[in-house]
């Protein structure tokens, strides 16, 4: 089960109705800049993980300076779109999770606070996806530092992947090992614990046990919680 540290108390608290209800998701996003945009990302994975534990979900998006914009910017990020928040509150059955930016007000509700962004102006330097690394790579509970140096070696390793599952394709396909799957899984589900995802795809990168076949659905799989486009150059000139 998807568990969550509620803001509201620091303890663990289930993303999810005991009985599979809805879940509502509502970003609390503080305005159109890096951090608003990890609020967005943050409440994206949410979404994510919710759907891959079958759960429907409702994303949201509440009180935002410049919405247009923001929205634009997190549709380049790979963050898919959120209703807006003040048309309506949402299923009546379920729970509500919300997502805010660290030492906000804490709505009513289960939220999860994100921590800032620190270095936020590099982020106009980089590609869309490298950034969205860049950020996966620190838990949402911990400040980011992006600088030229995170941003180029998060631009380098998803090239990487992006070539290297790309060959993997070309393989016959292999299930994703049991064991790694279970690893994945309770990584997102430890209170999104995206580092935890990436620490195993670069395990599965490099374990020689394991064949190529086997690599890519494990990466396949795994995107559909990271969001980051890992199958883009497949057929795609070698």
């Amino acid at each position: 089960m998807l568990r969550i540290i509620d803001a509201r108390t620091s303890e663990p608290a289930p993303a999810a109705p005991a009985r599979r209800g809805p879940t509502r998701v509502e970003a609390h996003a503080p305005g159109r800049d890096t951090n608003g945009l990890r609020v967005l990302l943050v409440a994206d994975l949410l979404v994510r993980a919710l759907e891959l534990d079958g759960t429907p979900t409702w994303a949201l998006l509440t009180g935002a300076d410049e919405r247009a914009g923001l929205c634009a910017d997190a549709a380049a990020l790979g963050i898919r779109p959120f209703e807006d928040g003040g048309a309506g509150t949402g299923p009546g059955a379920g729970q509500a999770v919300h997502v805010v930016r660290e030492g906000a007000v804490v709505p009513d509700g289960t939220t999860v606070a994100v921590a800032p962004v620190d270095g936020a102006g590099q982020a106009a330097t980089a590609g869309p996806d490298a950034l969205r690394l860049a950020l996966l790579e620190r838990h949402h509970h911990a400040r980011v530092e992006l600088d030229a140096t995170v941003l180029a070696g998060a631009g380098d390793t998803l090239a990487r992947w992006r070539r290297a599952v790309a060959a993997w394709a070309r393989q016959p396909s292999r299930p994703v090992p049991g064991e790694v799957r279970d690893r994945l899984r309770a990584a997102w589900e430890d209170d999104l614990d995206a580092p935890g995802v990436l620490r195993v795809l670069r395990q599965v990168e490099h374990d020689p046990g394991l064949p190529d076949g086997a690599r890519f659905e494990t990466y396949a799989y795994a995107d559909r919680f990271l969001g980051l486009h890992l199958a883009r150059d497949i057929g795609a000139p070698a």
